[in-house]
């Protein structure tokens, strides 16, 4: 049996090329299915994301080889192999699984140490188990591939330091309010960093969201897909006694948030605290903010740092990372390599239960004939002793004969012996 994993992601293609090869999930079932009645693979799965789609194969080396199934792969897409090859990379065996453990440990992430990954990957795993494509050796490698990036996440920390400005701002806010799950945030703006500040708070169980933006179409597009509510930025001076968490990034040119509104809230609040996050650039909130007692605000610029630090901690987190992926890609290969030695091992178990019953068996038409017990128990055992030694003791005769002593080395290791039992 062989291992393939095969692709493209963010790191050598562009989106452009990256939407050409991607997979509907509505299809991803049909396109197992005809991968394997090309006869290409034995067993096969698909991870399709935004920012890669691979393939993890396992086929018979005899059976297929690379290019067939890198021609399905183009013939799929309708595309030529100069439109889709020049971006494509290719694992085999020992790499593709060191691959599949590095992309589930979030060490091939856009933003390293990343946890969506995993999930994508358990997802891509279902789907191909429901559709019939998974088989005894990719079954394996995808719930190691689960276990070792659990180990990598309990091990290491690899994902606990920010590393992202959207991930520190929530993750300072956790500091001020260890339960988020008992807070409200208020998220002023609708654009991609607001939308992945969203998506960290519901991560870590926020309460509530509430957007207030310029256009609440927009707003309410973001905020029904965390469950939240939107409203305009003429409403937020109203709505900010329920805010504990403010985090702001819009395009305004202006302050949109001053100190006497925050004020009001505050007293209103009866001097609750508020954590508030400015990410934009210029400013949203007036400095002077930050002059009020129970307010924590903090910039962009205070979050670089915190991103730095973040940085550097997940760096030496990856490296103690790759130390363990080393190790268990060793740990499965060593599996891989042990079925081999399955149909030699049934083998040799199917001869000698049949040496053992045709022994047994003429052991007890002697009993029935009424011979002693004790001899017939003697002579089973002889009988069994010779019959099972027969075969091995020609074979290192003949290679005593040939001089292959390391035929010879093989066998005692094989049969336990060792120097002192000569």
């Amino acid at each position: 049996m062989a291992l393939l994993a095969f692709g493209i992601n963010h790191k050598t293609a562009p989106v452009d090329i990256r939407e050409k090869v991607s997979f509907a999930p509505e299809k991803l079932e049909a396109a197992l299915r005809d991968l394997q009645a090309r006869g290409a693979v034995n067993e096969c799965a698909i991870v399709s994301t935004c920012n890669r789609t691979e393939l993890y194969c396992g086929f018979d080396e005899s059976q297929s080889n690379v290019e067939n199934i890198l021609h399905w792969f183009r013939e799929y897409h309708h595309l030529d192999a100069d439109e889709v090859e020049p971006y494509l990379y290719t694992h085999l065996d020992n790499l593709a699984v060191q691959h599949l453990l590095r992309v589930a440990s979030g060490l091939d992430s856009l933003v390293l140490g990343e946890p969506q990954i995993l999930g994508q990957i358990k997802d891509a795993y279902n789907t191909a188990s429901h559709a019939g494509a998974i088989g005894r050796q990719l079954n394996r490698l995808f719930q190691h591939t689960f276990s070792v990036a659990k180990q990598v996440r309990t091990d290491t920390a690899i994902g606990a330091s920010p590393v992202s400005v959207a991930f520190a701002a929530v993750n300072l806010g956790k500091r001020i309010f260890s339960e988020l799950g008992k807070h409200t945030a208020m998220l002023v703006g609708a654009g991609d960093t607001i939308e992945l500040v969203a998506r960290h708070l519901k991560e870590q169980g926020i309460k509530k969201i509430i957007v207030a933006n310029r256009t609440v179409e927009r707003a309410q597009s973001l905020a029904e897909g965390f469950g939240g509510e939107a409203i305009t930025l003429s409403d937020m001076p109203a709505r900010l006694i329920e805010a504990d968490i403010i985090i702001s990034s819009t395009a305004s040119q202006l302050p949109i948030l001053g100190k006497g509104a925050v004020e009001r809230a505050l007293k209103k609040r009866k001097h609750r605290p508020m954590f508030m996050v400015d990410i934009a650039v210029p400013r949203d909130i007036e400095p002077e903010v930050s002059e009020l007692a129970d307010v924590y605000l903090y910039t962009v610029d205070d979050l670089h740092d915190v991103i730095e630090e973040g940085r550097q901690s997940r760096e030496e987190a990856a490296r103690q990372a790759e130390d363990i992926i080393d190790n268990q890609v060793e740990h499965f290969m060593g599996w891989l390599r042990s079925l081999e030695a399955v149909d030699t091992i049934r083998a040799f178990r199917s001869k000698a239960d049949t040496i053992r019953d045709e022994a047994l068996q003429n052991a007890e038409r002697q009993l029935a004939a009424g011979k002693d017990p004790q001899e017939v128990t003697q002579e089973l055992a002889r009988t069994l002793t010779n019959k099972l030694i027969h075969n091995p003791s020609v074979q290192m005769n003949q290679a005593a004969f040939e001089g292959r002593k390391d035929l010879l080395d093989t066998a005692r290791h094989l049969l336990g012996i060792k120097d002192d039992d000569a």
